[in-house]
């Protein structure tokens, strides 16, 4: 399987791994639907009080490096400088290899007091030991992947993402039915067990792809020991640079991921001294992030990879001191991200109840569904806005931002979930606040840096498609047509999303030339 180096334009870029993350997320479902039939509400919830520790781990170990490496190689790629990206790509690895091989000794060290003192729940402690390998493995792919995203390469890292997803769901469900016998704690521990799995998966795709890259020559003069010296200097610069743009991104989402892991800690503590028993706290924390969450994320897979494709594209257009070109990039990146969210947003507000039936057989999740669906639309903003401002040299705003959400949304936390007539209801209010608030603060951020702004009438024209189509819906599902709500509930959307689609084409949000951007599809338009 040979992989063009060819660059692709921005949109390009993100359509391939906008088809990549759909695959791969529409794929993620298959055991996010299946784990809670599986093992139920409270062994999903033992896989989410490890998560959020494994995402502090991964933060610390790789942190902003992918994103500091994609910016450095397309920085380099625009200079004609091959030699000086191969050599931000083995800087960038020796970091991340030293740092996730100290990270996963510490942790299997400590593991026993992390699982008995640190969580809620004593029985994480095999998932938690399963945990461990990954390290290593996530820290080398991301490097690659930062590598062939500087590269404007994004074919890479779908095939290696599709395959990481496609291994993981097998051995993730395999091994969790096996150990379950072996009771909760088991089958946990090998649902983690095939995430690592995946991820080995995906890191050798990866590794067969570098292996074709030509290796390029450094550009440094000179021979022998001035040669040499000149060499090392080099390398102590680029170390700097990356550990530069690399560390304040990593403060950024450090912020976001001990949020995630004191979110997980207080809420669960929170729903005890509500009233609720350790057990019953794990299974409701485990419906809000094993279930509904995930749901609220699956339209996230376009913002990610308009982020993804966005901080290299801005990164090369800053370098230039194009301007107009970072406008149209963020103006494009940001219609598709209100565009293409606001759909999802109206049919899991409608019908989250029997969605939540159709997919776990819960409908009491449906609730928190409800609650989150009609402030979702921040969180697909939310992306592309952060990714701005790490491209153009503002990581350090996008830190603040993010941790006033951060602290707001855990007192809201401590301070809602802990009351009884709340309760879990708490915990989602908490969040929905802080998808608003950091959204918001980032938009004024980006609107100051560049003068960027979204014009008031499309923000108009998405709103009235989604009353439109919202109202076409709920006609189609209370007519009763066809027989079982499953069979009822797919032509209510699919006819909903018809009708807005036809009206955004009328009201000319989207046209030939949107779509003649998109791979393959495209063909059909140009």
């Amino acid at each position: 399987m040979t992989v063009s180096v060819r660059k692709q334009t921005f949109i390009q870029g993100a359509m391939i791994l906008l088809a990549a993350g759909l695959v791969n997320r529409l794929l993620g479902f298959v055991p996010r639907i299946a784990l809670p039939r599986l093992i139920g509400a409270e062994g999903v919830g033992l896989i989410q009080l490890v998560f959020p520790f494994l995402i502090v781990l991964l933060t610390v170990i790789t942190g902003g490096l992918p994103l500091a490496v994609a910016k450095m190689v397309a920085e380099a790629d625009s200079r004609g400088r091959s030699g000086e990206a191969r050599k931000v790509l083995r800087i960038a690895m020796s970091i991340a290899l030293a740092v996730s091989v100290t990270a996963a000794v510490a942790c299997l060290v400590l593991a026993d007091w992390i699982s008995s003192s640190v969580m809620t729940d004593a029985r994480v402690h095999l998932a938690f030991l399963a945990i461990i390998p990954v390290l290593p493995l996530v820290a080398v792919s991301s490097v690659w992947r930062g590598y062939f995203q500087g590269k404007q390469n994004m074919i890479p890292t779908a095939i290696s993402q599709t395959v990481e997803t496609i291994v993981r769901i097998v051995l993730t469900l395999t091994l969790a039915y096996l150990l379950l016998p072996y009771g909760l704690e088991a089958a946990a521990a090998g649902a983690m067990i095939g995430t690592g799995a995946g991820e080995l998966a995906g890191l050798l795709v990866l590794w067969t792809q570098v292996r074709r890259e030509p290796s390029g020559r450094s550009e440094t003069a000179g021979d022998g020991s001035d040669a040499g010296q000149a060499d090392a200097a080099a390398s102590r610069k680029l170390s700097r640079g990356l550990l530069g743009l690399a560390l304040p991104v990593t403060g950024s989402r450090m912020i976001g991921s001990l949020s995630y892991l004191l979110e997980s800690i207080l809420t669960t503590r929170s729903l005890v001294l509500a009233g609720l028993t350790g057990a019953a706290a794990t299974a409701q924390y485990g419906a809000l992030q094993g279930m509904a969450i995930p749901l609220i994320l699956l339209p996230g897979t376009l913002t990610f990879s308009l982020a993804t494709s966005l901080v290299p594209s801005l990164s090369e257009a800053a370098a230039k001191n194009d301007w107009a070109a970072i406008q149209k990039r963020l103006h494009q990146s940001m219609r598709l991200a209100v565009v293409t969210g606001a759909p999802f947003v109206v049919l899991m507000a409608l019908f989250a109840d029997p969605l939540c039936a159709m997919l776990y057989n819960d409908a009491s999740v449906g609730t928190m569904l409800g609650w989150l669906a009609p402030v979702a639309v921040f969180l697909y903003m939310q992306a592309p806005l952060q990714a701005a401002l790490q491209a153009l040299n503002r990581p350090g705003t996008a830190l603040f931002n993010t941790f006033a959400g951060a602290m707001v949304k855990l007192v809201l936390i401590i301070q809602l979930a802990s009351r009884p007539e709340l309760g879990i209801k708490g915990a989602v209010i908490a969040i929905s606040v802080n998808m608003a608030l950091v959204t918001l603060l980032h938009w004024i951020s980006v609107a100051r840096l560049t003068g960027f702004r979204l014009l008031p009438t499309d923000f108009l024209k998405v709103g009235a498609a989604m009353i439109v189509m919202g109202a076409v819906a709920l006609w189609i599902w209370n007519q009763d047509l066809l027989p079982g709500q499953a069979f009822d509930l797919t032509a209510a959307s699919l006819a909903a999303i018809v009708v807005y689609l036809l009206i955004l084409i009328a009201f000319k949000l989207i046209d030939r030339h949107d779509v003649a951007r998109v791979p393959i599809l495209g063909r059909l338009f140009r």
